[in-house]
């Protein structure tokens, strides 16, 4: 039996979370998957799995393999596809993204994985660090994510665009001074533990003001309905595809000198994916408003 094939499902079964799931993705019968995991524990002489009855999870052993069996599998595709640009992209690729960026980098994977069908993409969104720590930990092969000073000189940056940081305001509050306004009206926070949230912070002291705390959120989306409904007013990064400045409940300041907020694309040094990536992020751009 090939070890690859083994190390394939055993990789589905990590990202599916049990034997069923796998068992769709790799075109094989559960009953054939569990064959192969129990002929991989015994090739590697520990057990990956604990088993409840049905419940099959994987145990601290198969956890720990994981992102060695992905970089085997990801050095293992790339030595099939041979050179760059020689034939078809192909393999398994893991992906994240902050929920800002989810949408284009769907595109970005849609268009690719129609240019190269032999291509599996899978894409999920989480908050930033959480992407940041499954890079570092091989669940993911890469994620776009704000970039956060002082990370782990094992992860390499792309840097891809920056978001300022502007006022949210009611579209019916007078005034344009961001100053004045900061001052006057309840001040709704985004989390200072966040590295968005700091960013907020050090916007404050440039603008020299220390704003009527009100409430404090860690979801943006949450924030942005608060102030709709005329209940205070924010600092939040301008994302790229919002459509803020249309909307008909809100008001958008520039604030000078504010801080940016930077997304980038977070990989390992020593990933083997790193063609495919590359091409992703030029999908990826293109699929930005512009």
């Amino acid at each position: 039996m090939s070890s690859i094939r083994l190390l394939r499902t055993f990789s589905a079964v990590a990202s599916e979370g049990s034997f069923a799931a796998a068992a769709a993705r790799v075109a094989l019968t559960q009953a054939a998957v569990g064959q192969q995991m129990r002929a991989l524990e015994g090739t590697l002489r520990r057990p990956l799995f604990e088993r409840q009855g049905k419940v099959v999870v994987l145990n601290e052993a198969g956890r720990d393999l994981v992102p060695q069996v992905r970089r085997l599998l990801a050095t293992w595709d790339q030595m099939l596809a041979g050179p760059e640009g020689a034939q078809a992209m192909a393999g398994t690729v893991h992906l994240g993204a902050v929920v800002s960026a989810i949408r284009p980098l769907i595109r970005a994977t849609v268009t690719l994985k129609a240019r190269h069908p032999d291509l599996d993409l899978h894409v999920l969104a989480a908050k930033s660090i959480e992407l940041i720590e499954r890079v570092q930990s091989g669940q993911l092969d890469a994620a776009i994510a704000v970039r956060e000073p002082g990370l782990g000189s094992d992860l390499a940056w792309t840097p891809l665009y920056a978001e300022p940081m502007v006022l949210i305001a009611p579209r019916k509050l007078e005034g344009s001074s961001p100053r004045l306004i900061l001052q006057r009206q309840p001040f709704i926070r985004f989390d200072p533990a966040q590295h968005t949230g700091r960013l907020v912070e050090r916007t404050l002291r440039r603008v020299r003001v220390k704003p009527q705390e009100f409430l404090e959120l860690n979801a943006l989306e949450s924030i942005l309905d608060l102030v709709r409904s005329g209940l205070g007013v924010a600092v939040v990064p301008l994302l790229r595809d919002a459509r803020w400045h249309t909307d008909a409940k809100l008001r958008v300041i520039e604030i000078p000198r504010a801080e940016e907020r930077r997304i980038a694309l977070v990989q390992r040094r020593d990933a083997a994916k790193g063609h495919i990536v590359a091409a992703l992020v030029r999908e990826f751009q293109g699929k930005l408003p512009g």
